[in-house]
């Protein structure tokens, strides 16, 4: 694709205005920070998401490289799950100085000593990758288990580019064909049907678990509507605390919550520490986590998600142990980008001598957590003096340096000519019913682009804008 930036300006207003019309009529949408009420009532305080004006240009190559990845992701985090000795070895360390980690894992050692069986597993998983420029090569940055964010909006990024470039195509010289067809709300809505339907009570409901006052609520609506409207299964949304004060257990193990009884549950909450105000959110954790309902994730399946277990997995013969197929653990290997503990004396020294090649990050989910740039050397060498346990609580990882391009963002209704990277998260589903595999895929794709003088990535954390593939 040209530079953007070369955009007759008469076009690009245009182009502008007519993404925003798109928006609004479609639904790609998110409240309005401005707007007090934009979180708690539906329709009131809306806002455009922060998209780009264009898509991206990505190889295809390495785009059918993260697709493959997606259902040997699925299969290891799986796998992962259910070596609850692995598990908690991992992360023995991390427990001691992370009271976030150290509570997730104390519900894990319950199921483990009630003997706890997942025979229903479900995953809906986004596997994080940048393009490294230097090298070419495809890099993982994280595996996401629990509350994988806009599979709703991320695809409407994906047909409104089509839609631009369809519409302009003689002005712009693009084929919108190029840009892949992204059914990540449909297809995760089918796999949450799927799994309903293996709970085998048709009167039963799923249920989305929420952070109180959410502005993202309509990426989570475009998920349930369509299991809905598709499906014919009911949702309702409630937050840690209402489930904590309107939840029980049968005596069968079915759980209830404002009387009604819950097949599934979707985690759109629950990954931070922000999210247990009180006792009453643990409370209520451990009682879906008890309960007969499917989680989407399982406690075993949120700890698989950590950044420590990333970490381990990529030593040498660890991945061996979970996976037995020679090409499938070649190809997980090859996107592994370097990861080391702290323990790693000549890692840490490495990174103290050239902090700008290193990310620390912490086990923690939703962006705006990890260590940069001078800050990396400063934490370390404050973690040598202090001599504490502290260090377990982080991971080093290889900085990826992904290709710098013109882009053009549009936030709050203006646009603006940035230089950019981009992020690519390859959604995925895991349906298994004891032995029987019931669902295994790709289901889609989510594209973020920043700033390239950004550190961090999150769109609702305000780093980032939804952008859509152009593939080369």
């Amino acid at each position: 694709m040209s530079d953007p930036h070369t955009i007759d300006p008469e076009l690009i207003q245009k182009l502008v205005h007519d993404a925003l019309v798109w928006s609004s009529l479609h639904g790609l949408v998110v409240g309005d920070r401005n707007v007090e009420r934009s979180g708690l009532v539906p329709g009131v305080g809306m806002v455009h998401a922060p998209i780009a004006l264009l898509p991206n240009s990505f190889p295809e190559v390495q785009w059918n490289q993260a697709c493959e990845l997606a259902p040997i992701f699925n299969k290891l985090v799986d796998r992962v799950s259910l070596d609850g000795k692995f598990l908690q070895d991992t992360l023995s360390r991390t427990k001691k100085v992370d009271a976030f980690t150290s509570r997730l894992l104390d519900i894990h050692s319950r199921m483990l000593q009630i003997g706890k069986k997942e025979d229903i597993r479900l995953g809906l998983h986004r596997s994080d990758y940048m393009l490294d420029e230097k090298t070419n090569l495809l890099l993982q940055i994280e595996l996401n288990t629990i509350s994988c964010s806009f599979s709703g909006l991320g695809c409407l990024v994906s047909d409104l580019h089509r839609s631009l470039l369809s519409y302009y195509k003689k002005q712009l010289g693009l084929d919108s064909q190029k840009v892949p067809i992204n059914a990540s709300a449909s297809k995760f809505a089918e796999v949450l049907a799927k799994a309903w339907t293996e709970y085998s009570n048709p009167s039963a409901v799923v249920m989305v678990v929420v952070q109180p006052g959410e502005r993202n609520m309509y990426d989570q609506h475009w998920l349930t509507a369509t299991l809905k409207e598709r499906h014919n299964v009911t949702s309702i949304r409630k937050t840690l605390a209402e489930i904590d004060a309107q939840g029980k257990i049968l005596a069968d193990g079915t759980l209830q919550v404002d009387g009604e009884t819950v097949a599934v549950i979707y985690f759109r909450a629950g990954y931070a520490p922000t999210d247990y105000p009180s006792e009453s959110e643990w409370k209520a954790r451990l009682l879906m986590e008890e309960s007969s309902a499917i989680k989407c994730p399982s406690i075993s399946y949120h700890l698989t998600g950590t950044k420590k277990v990333q970490q381990e997995l990529a030593k040498p013969n660890v991945l061996e142990s979970f996976l037995e197929n020679k090409d499938d653990i070649a190809k997980v290997r090859e996107c592994f980008a370097g990861l080391w503990s702290l323990d790693d004396l000549d890692a840490v020294k490495s990174a103290i001598q050239k902090p700008e090649a290193y990310v620390m990050k912490p086990q923690r989910e939703g962006g705006g957590n990890n260590i940069y740039g001078d800050d990396v050397k400063e934490t370390l060498l404050r973690l040598q003096k202090e001599g504490s346990e502290e260090e377990a609580a982080y991971i080093l990882m290889q900085r990826i340096f992904p290709a710098v391009f013109p882009t053009v963002l549009v936030r709050d209704g203006i646009c603006y000519k940035e230089h950019a990277v981009s992020e690519l998260g390859i959604f995925s589903a895991y349906l298994r019913n004891k032995e029987t595999v019931i669902s295994n895929e790709q289901c889609g794709y989510l594209m973020r682009t920043k700033v390239s003088s950004s550190n961090e990535g999150g769109v609702a954390a305000g780093f980032a804008v939804l952008d859509s593939l152009y593939l080369i």
